[in-house]
């Protein structure tokens, strides 16, 4: 076949050829649009630079970073935010790589994902024979994603692109890996026989129903319990049965803690939130409740200082996937199914009348509570130059307060530690931050993202150092103009900028950077709005001129450079030297 044409209706046209024809760059777009995914996250290269053209050319979003890993960010949290697989596309070899870690972090945390590379030809790799960018990344994406697939004839496609959507939103969700080979995408088949091999996918996160002997065990440990507690996860967030867990939380009474990406669930201002008095509320409840959420390192693995006495409290787990019961101490009470179901059922089984927790319960929480939260006031409210991370994230925290529909992207060390505590978030799937894995590097795509998908102005939250990782991705925001407000909390270096190098070398500590950095010239440089601000009421002003009118932003926010602690929250995972140098 010769002097091959390719359109964007899905036809090829060759000079030796009759009828309509049609391709695998076109059959991948066919499937993806038939299937109502309407954008692709990804950087262009070969083999798949013309498959992102034909698809922008076929009506799809193809929005192009600077670097493949934020690209799966971003596709991974559209995944988060709308329930359908996001999708990254990468060149091979590097650039899978470089979306690797994105997939991996999907799948940790459970966000739909697929990520769709170009690879070498089988032959080839099998034979080590040195293509280009040769790789085998099947076997390389396998153990890191929840399943992956390779298609090797254009037939197949629909199929591929099936069974991939498929995988990454049923049960629990994650990533998937979809290798495309390059010599697929030439490959030339019958137009109708190309539309009718395409794959539309019914139902594929179907409900999983809880067994009623679940519920029953559930409702009858938590009638009886004396301090309950419940605790809200990402999962539950995912799930959007928002208003049925409302109902189950305020029914019950019961007071309850939402992990972060959960906050806004319930507003944080809701009577029942024991989030200002976490500490006492972990310790001292003995019947917790786990709705979407896990007990991995994030809630110190149901164990230890943290929880109390040992086997002093009792666990119902809500999750769809079965092998997450026991993972760290027993589940009294499992419940399997999604979270959607699980929480119907167990408001129907409370009745029309529920028993409210014991008040001695209730009030020592709230004691707790209002004592935190009046001793945070003061802090919030200091007005000094240069800022403390207090008195920035109290700007802040107002700003959300009164942008209650604003998307909240939140990495860092301190800058992340402490504004889960002190930033309310209002509604829900509101809040985006680096998860269970805590990788930094996640907020510009997570910003564009969200921008995308929403439309909402998003607001970043970003520490000088994780902002390192993605910052070349404010070129990204202000080439698709969005509507992103980024925040860097600059204190000159990683904790704090004071460190010293005492080996007595001209080279700086480890984890400082150059003093002084302007960040915001960055992004004047690419012709969005740069801001320097160095006490609270200018950030309250420039923040507030950046979501008011929409433009790409950047406000180089300067921080106290001895404000800050290693780590925050994490700083005893961080192994000392037992080795005493004389």
């Amino acid at each position: 076949m010769s002097a091959m044409l390719q359109d964007t209706n899905s036809t090829v046209v060759g000079a030796e050829t009759e009828g309509e024809l049609t391709d695998g760059f076109h059959l991948v777009i066919d499937a993806l649009k038939l299937n109502e995914i309407e954008t692709i996250y990804g950087v262009p290269g070969i083999p798949i630079t013309d498959l992102g053209r034909l698809a922008q050319g076929a009506g799809m979003r193809v929005i192009s970073f600077r670097h493949e890993q934020n690209a799966g960010n971003a596709a991974a949290i559209a995944g988060f935010l709308t329930k359908k697989p996001g999708i990254c596309l990468t060149v091979s070899a590097p650039g899978f790589l470089n979306g690797l870690t994105a997939l991996a972090n999907a799948t940790t945390n459970c966000f739909p994902m697929i990520l769709i590379s170009g690879s070498s030809e089988r032959e080839i790799v099998d034979l080590q024979q040195g293509d280009y960018e040769e790789m085998d990344q099947l076997a390389i994406a396998k153990p890191l994603c929840k399943a992956a697939f390779r298609v090797l004839h254009a037939a197949d496609i629909g199929i591929g692109v099936a069974r991939a959507i498929r995988a990454a939103v049923s049960g629990r969700p994650g990533g998937v890996y979809l290798d495309l080979p390059a010599k697929l995408f030439s490959q030339v088949m019958d137009a109708e026989a190309g539309r009718k091999s395409l794959v539309k996918v019914i139902d594929a996160a179907p409900a999983q129903l809880p067994a009623p002997s679940a519920i029953a065990r559930a409702l009858d440990l938590l009638k009886n319990a004396k301090r309950p507690l419940i605790i809200l996860g990402k999962g539950a967030a995912y799930a959007q049965a928002d208003e049925d867990i409302r109902a189950l939380v305020e029914k019950s009474g019961i007071p309850y803690l939402p992990m972060s990406m959960a906050k806004g669930l319930l507003p944080d201002t809701h009577p029942q939130s024991a989030g200002a008095a976490r500490s006492q509320a972990l310790k001292d409840s003995d019947v917790v409740v786990l709705i979407g959420a896990r007990l991995n390192w994030l809630l110190s693995h149901g164990k230890g200082k943290s929880w109390g006495e040992p086997g002093s409290k009792k666990f119902i787990q809500i999750d769809i996937e079965p092998k997450e019961m026991d993972s760290n101490v027993e589940i009294a009470a499992p419940v399997v199914g999604d979270i959607g179901s699980c929480v119907a059922a167990l408001l129907a089984g409370m009745g029309s009348s529920w028993p409210a927790p014991p008040a001695d319960w209730v009030n020592a929480l709230e004691t707790r509570k209002e004592a935190n939260l009046a001793k945070m006031a003061g802090r919030l409210k200091k007005n000094s130059t240069p800022m403390d991370f207090h008195a920035a994230l109290g700007v802040l925290r107002t700003v959300i307060q009164e942008r209650p529909d604003a998307i909240l992207v939140n990495e860092g060390a301190n800058t992340l530690d402490l504004a889960r505590g002190v930033i309310d978030m209002y509604q829900p799937r509101k809040r985006l931050d680096v998860g269970t894995w805590g990788v930094m590097g996640i907020g510009m795509g997570f910003a564009v993202a969200a921008a995308i998908e929403t439309g909402k102005p998003v607001l970043a939250v970003e520490g000088d150092s994780a902002f390192g990782f993605s910052g070349m991705e404010i070129e990204t925001i202000c080439r698709y103009n969005l509507p992103v407000c980024i925040v860097v909390f600059n204190n000159n270096g990683i904790y704090r900028g004071t460190d010293v190098n005492t080996s007595g070398t001209s080279d700086v500590a480890t984890t400082v950077f150059v003093h002084d950095a302007r960040y915001d010239l960055m992004m004047t440089a690419f012709g969005g709005v740069g801001v320097n601000v160095t006490t609270p009421d200018e950030l309250r002003t420039a923040v507030d001129a950046a979501m008011n009118s929409g433009k790409p932003t950047l406000i180089n926010a300067v921080i106290d450079p001895a404000a800050g602690s290693e780590s925050g929250n994490i700083g005893s995972l961080n192994p000392q030297s037992i080795v005493k140098k004389k």
